[in-house]
């Protein structure tokens, strides 16, 4: 099944829940774009969080604002997004960026490409609903369009999405492709599979306009190399209850604990 019949498939059953369910588990051969597993709901479009930064950096690099694995570095300035320290309060450069998932630099990069071309890079690429309007009435979609609010995305489009990468299928060049996946950090090995992709995290909106914080979202997207062969995997889980550590974080870590069994069971 292909991903895109999949996309036009039947909701799938929820996993039973627990204190952090996942939503969705899907392996899909990066060539093919077959579906070689997929579990719970992977139809859903919810915001993609920090994972929006692998097609953000495709973006800047396509448009030239990315030129190298270290450039542009763009200098921090008070007043930027800083919650996550010292990691975030430094100048910082592409490979940098990705490391430490610094928003700021995102922001700094959406800017630069305007609302215009970012909407256009997303249609081309379908990438999720390609809404980058942000907050109702708040005019703050470059600021935050893709932490939950505006731009939203199903696993099965970030599937679609990274299979058109790895097999270098996006409309774009070669060197902005391997620019870009060259950003993109190791995250495990498991059974001779070498696993690279980027973690998300975020909370959704109550109806007051706060987030529920013990509900947050945790993404992990990317593909597996093992020789010839390349997979890609989403991971998507949400809590059921607050935790220390982000769900991003903590969605890589599963799945990477999990990888053994899922391709095994795949007979890869």
């Amino acid at each position: 099944m292909s991903l895109f019949a999949a996309a036009l498939a039947g909701v799938f059953a929820l996993s039973v829940p627990a204190q952090a369910r996942d939503i969705c588990t899907l392996i899909a051969d990066a060539a093919t774009r077959t579906v070689l597993h997929q579990e719970g709901d992977c139809e859903t479009r919810v915001t993609p969080a920090s994972t929006f930064k692998v097609a953000l950096a495709v973006m800047a690099y396509d448009a030239g604002i990315i030129t190298s694995a270290h450039e542009p570095k763009l200098p921090f300035k008070e007043g930027y997004a800083d919650w996550m320290g010292d990691a975030w309060r430094q100048d910082t450069d592409p490979t940098m960026w990705m490391v430490n998932s610094t928003v700021w630099y995102s922001q700094r990069l959406a800017e630069m490409l305007g609302a215009e071309k970012l909407t256009a890079y997303a249609q081309k690429f379908g990438y999720g609903n390609a809404d980058f309007s942000g907050d109702p009435g708040r005019n703050n979609g470059l600021e935050r369009s893709w932490i939950s609010s505006s731009l939203k995305i199903s696993p099965l489009e970030q599937a679609g999405f990274v299979a058109a990468l790895v097999d270098g299928k996006l409309p774009i060049s070669a060197a902005v492709m391997a620019g870009a996946m060259e950003l993109v950090q190791q995250g495990g090995a498991s059974e001779g599979w070498t696993l690279r992709g980027k973690t998300g995290s975020a909370y959704p909106r109550q109806a007051d306009g706060n987030f529920d914080r013990a509900r947050g979202w945790g993404w992990y997207v990317g593909w597996a190399e093992k020789g010839d062969q390349k997979l890609v995997f989403v991971r998507l889980a949400q809590d059921e209850q607050r935790h220390q550590v982000s769900g991003g974080l903590r969605a890589r870590d599963e799945l990477v604990e999990d990888w053994a069994g899922l391709v095994g069971g795949l007979g890869l």
